[in-house]
């Protein structure tokens, strides 16, 4: 049952439980034995599901229990030790992996690029790695995107190819971090925009594809499109401490999503209680919207103190320094949750 009290509901899509259908692959996958450490028919299944998803037959999938272990691993792939990668100012790989890519790459250094809305771009990117290129100076390796950004907006295609292009110009291989990548590609519905489209053949090299946020459990996807970049990387896995023995525990979720379209179904449902909340609020005194949502996160300014006062009565949600106060959306966002938090926001208004 879906709570419709206050609480943990806008905090993040983090704190949503497991979806019907990754619940269901858990439970068929619970029966007989299976080969260990990704020998089992799940963990195949799952990577030719990805393949098909991507279109692209030649494409290396690895599972790891969590989205900082994909993203260090995978740039740790990309990095040595003595070199650097670009990200932007406001990127959770800056802001919340704990140091996590420097310490898997032996060292590699964190460049912080600028960029409006969050977004990367060319005079950014240049701006960091044009600091210096002496031999005291770590030389720049990789960019690394996020999709969705940390502000909640989406990259087009088109900006992607762009980035590629400027990237590989500068010697750069591309990690996407795409801990709400089905949520950007449903964003980007209708307008006939494959996850392909969104990933290698706009220049990627390799993704963090986020499953946790889309309603799975303990398990996102490194997915190479490169097979050189991924030479060995089972060791860095098992190193990492991320192989898991009972692996279609992690690979069955995937199975469970993608086989009938779930995955974009509960991106998708997300998004949609994103617009809705944002049109919810929209009305509400002392609110204003930062800017119309993309994907699943809506950006509110709001007074510290009446910020305040609708916390005590329960809603959790953050401030996201200049990018405002983030509230964001699940695959089990209800409109009554939507109702409840903005007649609470009204409540508590400082002028009501």
């Amino acid at each position: 049952m879906v709570s419709l009290e206050p609480g943990w509901q806008f905090a993040s899509d983090n704190t949503a439980g497991i979806c019907p259908e990754a619940w269901a692959a858990l439970a068929a996958a619970n029966h007989g034995s299976e080969p260990s450490y990704g020998a089992d028919s799940w963990t195949a299944r799952a990577c030719e599901l990805l393949r098909a998803w991507f279109e692209h037959e030649e494409a290396q999938v690895y599972f790891v229990f969590n989205g900082t272990a994909a993203n260090a691993l995978a740039l740790a792939a990309l990095c040595r030790s003595y070199q650097s990668i670009v990200c932007h100012e406001s990127s959770h790989l800056h802001t919340d992996e704990c140091g996590a890519p420097e310490f898997f790459s032996h060292g590699a250094k964190l460049l912080l690029a600028p960029g409006a809305h969050g977004k990367l771009d060319p005079a950014g990117i240049m701006a960091a790695i044009g600091q210096r290129r002496d031999l005291h100076f770590p030389p720049p390796r990789a960019v690394s995107l996020s999709q969705t950004t940390e502000w909640g907006t989406v990259y087009r295609p088109h900006e992607i190819r762009a980035l590629s292009a400027f990237a590989r110009a500068q010697g750069l291989a591309v990690h996407m971090d795409g801990a709400r990548f089905a949520n950007a590609l449903a964003a980007l519905a209708g307008q006939e925009i494959s996850a392909a489209d969104l990933s290698w053949r706009a220049g990627v090299d390799v993704l963090s594809l986020g499953g946790t946020k889309n309603g799975l459990n303990t398990t996102e996807a490194v997915v190479f499109f490169d097979a050189g970049i991924a030479r060995d990387f089972e060791y860095r896995v098992k190193q990492a401490g991320q192989l898991a023995s009972k692996m279609r525990f992690q690979s069955c979720q995937w199975v469970g999503v993608l086989e009938d379209g779930a995955w974009l179904r509960a991106a998708a449902h997300a998004n949609a209680m994103a617009r809705r909340l944002a049109g919810a609020l929209a009305h509400v005194p002392g609110v204003r919207l930062c800017r119309p949502p993309e994907a699943n996160a809506v950006f509110i300014e709001l007074a510290p103190a009446h910020a305040q006062a609708v916390a005590n009565l329960g809603w959790h949600f953050h401030l996201m320094g200049a990018a405002g106060y983030r509230l964001m959306c699940s695959w089990a966002t209800t409109e009554e949750q939507i109702e409840g938090l903005a007649d609470d926001l009204r409540r508590t208004c400082p002028a009501a």
